[in-house]
């Protein structure tokens, strides 16, 4: 059975809109929500990612609110994350609509969360949410939007939370988050080496030509935000130029 490569737009939410800024910094308004969510869907996206970049408790409503939105417009799944802490969490947002869910901090700081939602959801809810960056020759694990360096090994994490039931790694590099540059294969790679669940590449997308790299490095999915928001490319380009470099996709 061959693996067909998923392609992802992400959008960055913050106060009910989707904002965008370069390895998390200088937040700028990229649209609706929901209206980029139909947008990529009629594009063709294989899913869509929600992640609530300053995850409030008086944000919260905004977020469900626009989950709900959005899953009654676009029908393939929606993965949401930021700001998740507990099982309730989890199943207030599969309730409104979103089919899987990113962890992120919440896990770093109490691993056993992992283990708590994938027993009463199912891993195929779990989406591990990876803000990676190198520090002192290793990869390591950022939190709050990557603004705070933890000295977790990367590798390791990704290790255990797999064995705690995470049913899929989204690796973001946050050394190369809008940069633009191309996607970090050799943090996809180490990934890949270590993973037995799909790897979800982000961070770094800016041209046609970066896509099929990551597929290559091991990736089971590349996501992408800025390239897509600002029009410079749609998802039928990165498909066209996926299939031309020989990566099956949708």
């Amino acid at each position: 059975m061959s693996v067909v490569t998923r392609v992802i737009p992400c959008l960055d939410v913050a106060a009910g809109r989707v904002v965008k800024g370069v390895n998390f910094l200088n937040l700028r308004d990229a649209g609706d929500p929901v209206e980029l969510a139909r947008t990529y869907y009629e594009q063709g996206a294989d899913e869509v990612t929600f992640l609530d970049v300053k995850a409030t408790v008086d944000n919260r409503d905004t977020m469900f609110d626009m989950v709900r939105q959005t899953a009654e417009q676009v029908f393939i799944p929606l993965t949401v994350g930021g700001g998740v802490r507990s099982t309730e969490d989890v199943a207030k947002l599969l309730g409104h609509g979103a089919d899987k869910i990113g962890v992120n901090s919440a896990a770093i700081a109490r691993p056993e969360l992992v283990g708590e939602i994938a027993d009463r959801f199912g891993a195929q809810v779990l989406v591990l949410s990876l803000d990676v960056k190198r520090h002192e020759g290793r990869f390591v694990v950022t939190t709050h939007g990557g603004r705070e360096t933890t000295d977790l090994d990367a590798l390791d994490w990704a290790r255990e939370a797999i064995e705690r039931g995470a049913g899929e790694l989204l690796v973001n590099s946050i050394d190369a988050d809008g940069t633009k540059a191309g996607f970090d294969l050799e943090l996809i790679t180490a990934m890949r080496e270590i993973s037995s669940v799909p790897v979800i590449a982000s961070g770094g997308a800016g041209a046609v030509g970066d896509f099929a790299p990551a597929v290559a490095a091991g990736a089971d999915a590349v996501l992408a935000a800025s390239v897509f928001h600002n029009g410079e490319l749609t998802v039928g380009d990165v498909k066209s130029a996926l299939a031309e470099a020989g990566v099956e996709v949708r």
